[in-house]
């Protein structure tokens, strides 16, 4: 599990580079970039992305003589960047559903991505389960073990999901017939 005994390490120990030390201020330094990559992942915007790295911090930071007690607290805030992420995709498929429902049109004003990497859009075409353990594996670089902890999963279940996404994502970024 992601918990453990509160036991922070005395004064004199050096901090844990798994973040699980005392001191919040450099877990956010060696944590921020690989969070904010996993948010990227999942939602397609480096400025949403940001921000949901952010609130997951402040998150932690809130919580954080709870969260310094855990064996993993980098597990923690991976787990709420990615619930975050899931709630920006719903609110905006539902923000799109209205429009599409006001306007009766396609619509058109939608954000626009700039040079969305056609990667990253494929990801995001996946099923929620499949790009959230792609991108701990492959962006992060996480082991099934830290990935079924994230995401609350069995090994056996995150290891089926990441047959099925990575068969997904060659189907999708395979040309056609008709560009070859």
């Amino acid at each position: 599990h992601l918990r453990s005994t509160p036991s922070p390490p005395p004064p004199s120990e050096p901090l844990d580079p798994s973040g699980s030390g005392d001191d919040f201020d450099a877990f956010y330094r060696s944590n921020y970039p690989t969070v904010t990559r996993l948010a990227y992942s999942l939602c397609g915007s480096m400025t949403v992305a940001e921000e949901l790295a952010q609130e997951s911090f402040v998150a932690a930071h809130r919580r954080w003589r709870r969260i310094a007690g855990f064996d993993r607290p980098d597990l923690w805030v991976r787990r709420v960047v990615i619930n975050r992420s899931i709630s920006y995709r719903r609110k905006l498929a539902s923000e799109r559903r209205a429009l599409l429902k006001v306007s009766k049109r396609r619509d058109d004003n939608a954000e626009v991505e700039v040079a969305d990497d056609e990667v990253w859009s494929a990801l995001r075409g996946l099923s929620r389960r499949q790009a959230e353990v792609l991108a701990l594996v492959y962006v992060e670089d996480r082991p099934i073990s830290e990935v079924a902890a994230i995401l609350r999963l069995g090994e056996e279940t995150v290891r089926t999901h990441l047959k099925r996404g990575r068969a997904a994502l060659a189907a999708k970024l395979q040309p056609s017939e008709e560009a070859v």
